[in-house]
């Protein structure tokens, strides 16, 4: 599946504030994510990034 810089995923296992909601900042070899909950940012390989990720829960391109 193809992701872009703005889509929200729904991780697997839930950070430890409490949610599973992620922002995606950045794509490529790597991903960079931001919690929707708590602001904190990593980075997670992209093989690593395909295999925990549940679902898309919003598009990039459904805010405009």
């Amino acid at each position: 599946m193809n992701y872009q810089v703005g889509d929200v995923v729904q991780m697997k296992k839930p950070h430890p504030c409490g949610t599973n909601a992620w922002e995606v900042l950045r794509v490529g070899a790597d991903f960079k994510l931001r919690c929707q909950q708590c602001q904190h940012i990593i980075m997670l390989p992209r093989d690593k990034f395909e295999k925990n990720v549940k679902k898309v829960l919003k598009h990039a391109d459904s805010e405009a």
